[in-house]
């Protein structure tokens, strides 16, 4: 049985990055991962601007004339200004470029204006209220780096440079199915031995989250024959193959050894709770991951295992949540494997929910990270905890 750090870091290296490039607007890549790195060709802000609406003018010629200086032009933002006569002062808007002479921008409510002079008031220092150029980015600085996973602030950062147009990877495509005689869809009439299949749902969920494409292959009899059926369709249709159930030692699971007939095992066995019945490998050159059935094992499973080799496979950099402490405000005993216990922030800490089944997939929706309990790891209420959110 392998450990679960083992587990992650053969998965992410197995994990092959998608050849699939596309081009795109930046207004419609929202989600999207870079396929490049972005370097800026010009400098942010281009010029010395204004911070806030007031007076431009240069701080020595103040200094000089007991900061009273002649009105000698205008300047609105968009508009180029002309060079600052000397001992004068320009009126000047937020967002406008300094003109050459001026060095310190003073506010507006310290200034009087009247008859054509301007009397400067306040404690204004040299240099004062004025952007730099290029003080949020410069020409040959590479901004945003390949593997970038964007979002609402990185496609405005790629437009303040100019980026109309920018080569993301194409969304991957993931087959998925369930397994199992007694799973029902929902808006069917349940009978006695049967469950709904929620783990269809929740797979599809997670897949479209993380902004790939989820291939919908249903669920599959309870039979060796339709299991390698519909392998065979998923390595076809699917650039990675994910199922839940079927992995386990029963006499009714047959998803890994048609793998396994098919393909080939790399791993099966995680040393994680929920979900050690977890497996890692291949049908015809296509990454398998088979989960185990429980509804919150399929959550745990996904998120901690599943999840960083798909995103590796997307091409991110980052495939793995950042881990926080919390100060636990509950007790739990010591387990032989590594345990995800779904759980919240409260005001005083972090608190587990009451039942954490394999089975109890409202554990999962109540929770917000999950509390890492190492092996044979006792906790204690004001013990300081891991948490890992569900959120990257």
């Amino acid at each position: 049985m392998i450990s679960v750090s083992a587990a992650i870091e053969q998965l992410v290296a197995s994990a092959k990055i998608t050849d699939g490039i596309e081009s795109l607007s930046v207004t419609q890549s929202l989600g999207r991962v870079l396929a490049e790195d972005i370097t800026a060709i010009i400098d942010v802000p281009p010029a010395d601007n204004s911070a806030m609406d007031g007076y431009a003018f240069c701080y020595a010629d103040a200094l000089k004339n007991n900061f009273i200086l002649s009105l000698s032009q205008r300047i609105p933002a968009g508009v180029a200004p002309q060079a600052l006569t000397p001992s004068t002062i320009a009126r000047i808007f937020t967002g406008a470029e300094i003109p050459s002479g001026a060095d310190t921008v003073a506010m507006q409510e310290n200034c009087t204006e009247q008859n054509g002079a301007v009397a400067i008031g306040g404690s204004v220092t040299a240099a004062a209220n004025i952007r730099l150029k290029g003080q949020d980015i410069q020409s040959g600085e590479t901004i945003l780096r390949a593997g970038t996973k964007l979002r609402a602030q990185e496609m405005g950062l790629l437009s303040s440079i100019g980026v109309k147009t920018l080569r993301v990877f194409k969304p991957l495509k993931i087959a998925i199915f369930s397994t199992g005689d007694e799973l029902v869809e929902p808006g069917e009439a349940l009978q006695r031995g049967q469950i709904y299949n929620s783990n269809r749902a929740t797979l599809a969920g997670l897949i479209e989250s993380l902004g790939m494409s989820p291939i919908d292959l249903g669920t599959v009899p309870d039979s060796l024959e339709a299991t390698e059926s519909v392998l065979k369709k998923a390595a076809v249709q699917g650039d990675i193959i994910l199922s839940a159930g079927g992995v386990s030692v029963g006499d009714e699971d047959y998803v890994k050894s048609a793998v396994a007939k098919l393909g080939s095992i790399d791993f099966w066995r995680v040393a994680i709770k929920p979900g050690k019945p977890l497996a890692f490998g291949q049908v015809d050159n296509t990454p398998f991951i088979g989960l185990p059935g429980n509804p919150a094992s399929v959550f745990v499973t996904f998120m901690i295992l599943a999840r960083p080799f798909l995103l590796a496979s997307q091409g991110l950099c980052r495939v793995l949540p950042r881990p926080l402490k919390a100060i636990a405000q509950f007790d739990k005993p010591g387990e032989k494997r590594e345990v995800y216990l779904r759980a919240k922030l409260i005001e005083s800490g972090v608190q587990i929910y009451p039942n954490q089944s394999s089975g109890v997939l409202s554990s999962a929706c109540w929770g917000e990270l999950f509390v890492v309990q190492q092996r044979g790891q006792s906790i204690e209420a004001g013990d300081l905890v891991d948490v890992l959110p569900y959120t990257l």
